[in-house]
């Protein structure tokens, strides 16, 4: 019952909250925790779940959580 609002051409930073949308159409919104030219690394927001690496290439789309209603 979350609504988000995010910008996908917002510069990403270590830290920031985003939305990956993978090419295989699993969505997860997660805190970013470090990106290089080939992976991203995503932290989870509720501190519950592991941390995740993802191969640039199985990345369809990631934006920045500009605001959330929670």
């Amino acid at each position: 019952g979350d609504i988000i609002l995010v910008s996908p051409s917002a510069p990403l930073r270590r830290g920031d909250r985003v939305v990956v949308c993978t090419k295989a159409g699993e969505v997860l919104a997660k805190a970013l925790k470090r990106k290089t030219a080939k992976a991203i690394e995503l932290r989870p927001l509720d501190g519950i779940d592991a941390d995740r690496t993802l191969a640039i290439a199985e990345i369809a789309w990631i934006a920045r959580i500009l605001w959330a209603s929670q």
